[in-house]
């Protein structure tokens, strides 16, 4: 099939591309990127006025299958990321049961390519179960399709454990994720610690619960001259710990989530469980430390951290409710709103976050638009403005903070080898 793809304006960074031009697809790949084409397709995609970009790609998220489908599934996650934009995604480990082992990273490799409307990349667990005592076998899962090991929802505690982490993913080139949270500082907090969770009669999260674990996998970095990747940082002191270890060449990396850019601890007044995540919502000062990480280079990724929930997990005490953001679906306009819009960095900077610098970390094919590459494209409209209704969200989770904002930035196709995943004009 023959797709056409006109008059719009290509942003690519990785091929030094910005200009309005027309991309014609054959059989999933690249076929011609002219200014303009005569070419007879199949279909034809109107892309005047809007914005065509290589797919983006989410280096972290939970699609909750096997195990969890009540909150949601491969299928309905899958869909809500390629209404966000996504091409690809990276899920993590936290299922029922763990993906700990090959069989059950299979299972994941094969629900996506029976239903997926993304590309889906599993990501299995460092320790079995999870319980950060005991390697799983990485060797086995990166046979089956692992493309990380993270044990994201939990910490690596033991410092031994990490560095043997380490150590044997260097065997398999599996990147490391950690999850950065420091137990006995950390527990049964629900909130930012400061005046708020003071205010709110919560026990608070405090920001070196989050960097003492950071300061450690940097040295382990340091030590072994093995990557590390830190997941979603939320604070000042975490970007500066991560700043001056690649200063010192330490081969360390970070992604942050849209949440930690554009909203505060705020958002939990009143008691909103739909804002309750883990890292916790922090101070302003935080936001805009985080904000001028991105700027700098220093934070290499935006995640979404996609979590779905059921709505009986969050509408409950604020303390018992469940930690997380439905994030698919409002990660890239909030990107755009909170980054883009207001200058402090360029679309180009926004599409190497959000595609190109994601892909490589997974060692995936970074795409953009040359000749025979693989025809992942996201189209958005740039000066479209919507109002967040979660009502109206793919993904079975509803919970999320940003509903009734104002953001810019509508995704109007996704195509995933070509073959187009969403199509926001239907």
């Amino acid at each position: 099939m023959k797709i056409l793809i006109k008059s719009g304006h290509v942003i690519d960074p990785l091929n030094n591309l910005d200009g309005v031009m027309d991309i014609v697809i054959e059989n999933g790949k690249i076929a011609e990127i002219n200014a303009e084409s005569d070419v007879k397709a199949d279909a034809e995609i109107d892309a005047s006025g809007l914005h065509v970009f290589p797919g983006l790609v989410d280096a972290h998220c939970h699609l909750r299958e096997p195990g969890q489908e009540y909150k949601e599934d491969i299928k309905s996650g899958t869909k809500a990321a390629a209404k966000g934009g996504f091409t690809a995604v990276a899920c993590m480990p936290n299922t029922t049961p763990v993906a700990d082992n090959d069989a059950v990273v299979k299972f994941i490799v094969d629900k996506a390519a029976e239903c997926g409307s993304t590309k889906v990349y599993p990501i299995g667990s460092i320790t079995k179960g999870s319980n950060g005592s005991q390697l799983a076998e990485m060797g086995f899962m990166k046979e089956a399709g692992a493309v990380a090991v993270s044990d994201d929802g939990r910490p690596v505690e033991n410092a031994d454990v990490m560095r043997k982490a380490l150590e044997y993913s260097k065997d398999f080139g599996l990147p490391v994720i950690s999850h950065c949270e420091e137990m006995s500082l950390a527990a049964k907090g629900s909130i930012n610690e400061g005046f708020l969770s003071t205010s709110m009669g919560l026990k608070g999260i405090p920001s070196i619960a989050e960097e003492i674990q950071v300061s450690r996998d940097a040295l382990l970095a340091e030590y072994t001259g093995i990557p590390v990747h830190i997941a979603h940082i939320s604070t000042a002191g975490s970007a500066r710990i991560i700043r001056d270890a690649k200063a010192r060449g330490v081969k360390i990396t970070c992604e942050t989530c849209p949440h930690y850019f554009s909203l505060t601890e705020a958002e939990c007044e009143g008691f909103n469980s739909n804002a309750k995540v883990n890292p916790p919502l922090r101070g302003e000062s935080d936001r805009q430390a985080i904000i001028d990480a991105i700027k700098d280079g220093t934070i290499d990724m935006i995640a979404t951290d996609h979590a779905p929930h059921h709505k009986d997990e969050k509408n409950v005490e604020f303390q018992y409710a469940a930690n997380g953001i439905s994030g698919f679906e409002t990660a890239f306009p909030a990107a755009y709103t909170y980054l883009v819009k207001p200058g402090r960095i360029s679309l180009e900077k926004l599409v190497e976050l959000m595609s190109i610098n994601p892909a490589s970390f997974l060692k995936r094919e970074t795409g953009g638009f040359k000749q025979g590459a693989l025809a992942d494209i996201t189209i958005a409209d740039l000066k479209g403005e919507f109002k967040v209704d979660p009502e109206k969200f793919v993904s079975k989770g509803k919970n999320t903070p940003y509903t009734g904002k104002k953001l810019t930035g509508i995704v109007m196709y996704t195509l995933v080898n070509g073959r187009i995943t969403y199509n926001g004009r239907q």
